[in-house]
């Protein structure tokens, strides 16, 4: 579909272990996914791509960890927000909202698929350190987008749910030798490391080189650590596993500072 004609968009507002927030739109529906930073800067980064918070219709959430939701409370609470917040029954309680817990909260089962507006949600259960954390595939208009943040690693289940994604944001958080030689005390490398942490460059390449879909016309990779990686890494692990599989997949790095561009459909 050209830009001209394009009624679905995506953009990684940001991605990091400072705060996590993305967003996907049709002309009738538009779907925050996750709630990481201040409710003031998420409204700066959604008003640069040309969106209002006022205008969302849905926040899904992963999981609980602050990065992923550090400006939900005071978001639930404004007036204007007129958004539904969707998060699984299990991670509802884990989440501190201050004073009063919303009214507009809407819990659903890890695994479960439901649609808000004309965008449909599929949630499958990630290996992580929280209550019950999610990763998402999102079809609207013929468009899948998947998301697999802050995941130990990728099970066979989590495969299923990426393949033929036309969009996919995949975790690059660490590469290995940074990680063992960094400033984290050993207990926090450790749960970085584990099968509940993060995923690393080495897993990373190692799912483009054997189950990225050739169908997948946007890689973004997300969740890179400013402490125990780099950016030139990510992205020459990445380019070689793509070369490797001879794909022609667009590659873009998502960052905790600024969105990454509008990938339209």
């Amino acid at each position: 579909m050209s830009r001209e004609a394009a009624t679905v968009k995506f953009c990684v507002l940001a991605s990091g272990s400072s705060g996590n927030a993305a967003l996907l739109a049709t002309e009738n529906t538009r779907i925050l996914i996750d709630a990481g930073l201040s409710m003031k800067e998420l409204g700066r980064r959604l008003a640069s791509i040309g969106e209002d918070f006022c205008n969302l219709d849905a926040i899904l959430i992963t999981h609980e960890h602050s990065d992923h939701v550090a400006g939900l409370p005071v978001l639930a609470r404004n007036k204007n927000l007129r958004a539904a917040i969707y998060l699984t029954w299990l991670t509802e309680p884990a989440i501190d909202w201050g004073e009063r817990r919303p009214s507009r909260l809407e819990t659903f089962q890890a695994g479960s698929s439901f649609p808000i507006g004309d965008i449909e949600v599929r949630s499958f259960s990630v290996p992580h350190d929280a209550v019950d954390p999610v990763g998402f595939r999102l079809e609207a208009e013929g468009v899948r987008v998947g998301m697999a943040t802050d995941l130990g690693y990728v099970p066979d289940s989590i495969k299923f749910h990426l393949r033929s994604t036309d969009v996919l944001l995949l975790e690059s958080n660490h590469d290995l030798d940074m990680l063992k030689v960094g400033p984290y005390p050993w207990s926090v490398k450790q749960r970085v490391m584990s099968r509940v942490g993060h995923l690393s460059n080495l897993g990373m390449a190692e799912f483009l080189l054997r189950d990225l879909s050739a169908a997948t016309a946007h890689l973004v990779l997300g969740h890179i650590s400013e402490q125990n990686n780099h950016p030139e890494i990510v992205r020459l692990m990445a380019n070689q596993a793509l070369g490797e599989r001879g794909l022609d997949t667009q590659l873009t790095l998502a960052s905790q500072r600024a969105p990454t561009e509008v990938f339209r459909f």
